[in-house]
C-alpha cells in the first residue's frame, strides 16, 4: 500500500480551521442566551455593588443599575418568566407571518414559481436570474436552500455549464443577498422587534415597523443581482469551465397542467388582493388609512402597522389558490396541514426565544442596557470617528461576528440592546443601525461555517465534486463575499449622505439628547 502524503494546507485552511474550531466551541445559541441571562444577573449585583450609574441623557436623571441578585430580583425574575417569552415582540410577529407562507410552501406555489423562473431563463440571463431568485426565495424563510441552489445546479448541467457555478450563483443569491428582496419576508418583521425592544431602552414609546428598510432592500435587490452576475462570470467562471457535466439523471421536470392552473388561479388571487389592498390604501378614506391625517405616511399607518397580518393573508389566500388549482389542496385539513407544517420547522426556534427573550427582558431591567448605551455613546463622542466611517466600522463588525455565529435572529438580540440604544444617543435611529448589521450580516453568511445551511450546500456540491469541503466552498464564495461587502456597504454610504428613506416612515436620524 502507498501512502498519499496530506495535502499541504495553505494560509486560509488554518484560518478556516481557527473559524471553525472557534464557532463550535461556543454552545448553541439558545445555551448561549441562558448563560449570558446568568452573567447578567451576577453582573447587576456587581454593579450595584460598586454604585454604577449615569444621568438619563433625556430626563437627566440618576440611572441606577438594578440588582437581580437579590429577594427582589428573584421574585421579580419568577413573576416574568412566563410574560417574557409571550410579550417577546418577534414571537407573534414570526408565528403569525410563517402561518400563511406554510400554506404557499405546502400548496407547492413557492416551489413551482421558483421553477418556472428558471425553465424560461435564456442562456445570456440564466445567471443573473438565477441569482435574482435566490434574492426572492428569501421572503419564504430557507426554501431557496432546499430547493434554488440544488436546481440551479440541474439547471446548469442542463445548459451545458458547470454545476457547481450554479450552485454558487444560487447560494449568493440566497445567503449573501440575505437582506435583499423586492418584498417583505419572515425576516423582517423578526429583526424590527428585536430593535424595537432594543430601542425602549432609551425611548419607551419607541415603534421600529418590519417595513423599516423596505426601501433599501428594494435597491438592494439589483445591485445585488447585478453583482452576483459579474463575480458568477468575471471570477468564479474561470474556475468552472463550460461542458458535458450530465451523468444522465439530471433533469428539471417541466410544470404539469395542474401545477400551470394552479399559477393561474394564484394569479387571479394575487390580483383581486392587490386590487382589494390598493382600494384599502390609495384613496383618502380608505380603510387602511388614517382619515382627515395630511401626512400621506402617518395616514398610512394602520397598513403599515398591519403588514404582517397581510403576509399572513397573502400566503394563505394566494397558497390555497394554487393549490385548489394544482389539486394539492382538496380539503380544509390539507390548508391546517401546511399551517401545521410550517409551526413544526420551528420547535428550535421557539427553545431560542424562550431564552433570548430572558435575556432580553433581565438586561433591560438591570438598566446595564442605558448605562452602557450612554458610556459608549461618550466614548465615540469622544474619538469624533465621522458618521460613514462609525457605521462601516459596525457593519465590519458584525460581518466579523457573522464568522462565528450564524443564526441571524440570535446574533441581533445578542447585538441590539448595545448597539442600538447607543447609535439612538449618537443621533441614529435604530432603523439605520438596523439595516447596517442587515449588511453586515449578509455579505459573510457564504463563508461562515457556523452558517446553518452551510453543510448542505457542501453536500450539493459532493455530488458533482465528491473531495468537495469547507475549502471548496469558502474559496468559491469568497470573491462574492469581498464584491458584497464593497458594493452594498457604498449603496448604504450613499443612502445615508443623500438622506434616502430606508423604509415607509423609517428616520435616519434620532433626535439625540
Amino acid at each position: 500500500m502507498t501512502d498519499h502524503a496530506a495535502p499541504r494546507k495553505t494560509a486560509v485552511d488554518h484560518f478556516l480551521a481557527i473559524v471553525e474550531r472557534a464557532g463550535n466551541a461556543l454552545p448553541h445559541p439558545a445555551t448561549l442566551f441562558f448563560l449570558l441571562t446568568v452573567f447578567v444577573i451576577l453582573a447587576s449585583a456587581v454593579a450595584a455593588q460598586f454604585d454604577i450609574g449615569v444621568l438619563h441623557p433625556k430626563t437627566g436623571e440618576p440611572v441606577a443599575p438594578v440588582n437581580l441578585l437579590s429577594v427582589e430580583g428573584l421574585q421579580r425574575i419568577m413573576a416574568g418568566l412566563v410574560t417574557n417569552f409571550t410579550s417577546f415582540a418577534p414571537l407573534g410577529t414570526v408565528l403569525v407571518a410563517l402561518i400563511g407562507i406554510g400554506v404557499a410552501e405546502h400548496s407547492g406555489l413557492i416551489g413551482a414559481c421558483l421553477r418556472i423562473v428558471v425553465l424560461n431563463a435564456p442562456r445570456f440571463l440564466l445567471t443573473p436570474i438565477v441569482v435574482f431568485a435566490g434574492v426572492m426565495s428569501n421572503m419564504a424563510s430557507e426554501i431557496g436552500y432546499v430547493l434554488l441552489v440544488p436546481l440551479a445546479g440541474l439547471l446548469y448541467v442542463a445548459a451545458g455549464r458547470h454545476p457547481i457555478l450554479g450552485i454558487a450563483a444560487a447560494f449568493a443569491g440566497v445567503s449573501g443577498g440575505y437582506s435583499a428582496n423586492l418584498l417583505l419576508g419572515t425576516i423582517d418583521p423578526l429583526l424590527s422587534g428585536l430593535s424595537q425592544e432594543a430601542a425602549r431602552i432609551v425611548d419607551s414609546s419607541y415603534t421600529v415597523s418590519p417595513a423599516a428598510n423596505l426601501f433599501f432592500m428594494q435597491a438592494s435587490t439589483p445591485i445585488i443581482t447585478l453583482l452576483g452576475w459579474f463575480v458568477t462570470e468575471k471570477i468564479v467562471a474561470r474556475r468552472f469551465p463550460d461542458g458535458d457535466y450530465g451523468r444522465g439523471d439530471e433533469k428539471i421536470e417541466p410544470l404539469s397542467a395542474a401545477e400551470k392552473r394552479g399559477l393561474l388561479y394564484a394569479g387571479i388571487a394575487t390580483l383581486a388582493l392587490t386590487a382589494l389592498v390598493l382600494l384599502a390604501t390609495v384613496p383618502a378614506n380608505g380603510a387602511l388609512r388614517i382619515a382627515g391625517e395630511p401626512d400621506l405616511l402617518k395616514s398610512l399607518a394602520p397598513f403599515l402597522h398591519g403588514i404582517v397580518a397581510l403576509i399572513f393573508v397573502a400566503g394563505a389566500l394566494v397558497g390555497i389558490a394554487y393549490g385548489v388549482g394544482a389539486g394539492t389542496i382538496r380539503s380544509d385539513a390539507d390548508v391546517i396541514a401546511g399551517m401545521s407544517k410550517s409551526m413544526g420547522t420551528l420547535a428550535s426556534y421557539m427553545v431560542l426565544v424562550f431564552f433570548a427573550a430572558q435575556f432580553v427582558a433581565l438586561f433591560n431591567w438591570t438598566q446595564l442596557g442605558l448605562i452602557f448605551a450612554v458610556e459608549g455613546a461618550e466614548f465615540l463622542k469622544s474619538i469624533g470617528l465621522p458618521k460613514i466611517p462609525l457605521l462601516l466600522a459596525f457593519i465590519l463588525l458584525t460581518a466579523t461576528v457573522n464568522l462565528a455565529m450564524g443564526s441571524a435572529s440570535a446574533k441581533w438580540a445578542l447585538m441590539a440592546p448595545v448597539f442600538v440604544p447607543m447609535f439612538m444617543l449618537l443621533g441614529y435611529s435604530p432603523e439605520v443601525t438596523q439595516t447596517a448589521y442587515r449588511v453586515g450580516d449578509s455579505v459573510t453568511n457564504i463563508i461562515s461555517p457556523m452558517m446553518s445551511y452551510f453543510a448542505l450546500v457542501i453536500a450539493f456540491l459532493q455530488r458533482y465534486e465528491p473531495k468537495a469541503g469547507i475549502g471548496t466552498v469558502v474559496a468559491t464564495m469568497m470573491p462574492y463575499s469581498i464584491v458584497f461587502l464593497i458594493g452594498w456597504a457604498t449603496l448604504f454610504s450613499l443612502w445615508i449622505v443623500f438622506g434616502l428613506p430606508l423604509g415607509p416612515g423609517a428616520p435616519l436620524v434620532y433626535p439625540a439628547p
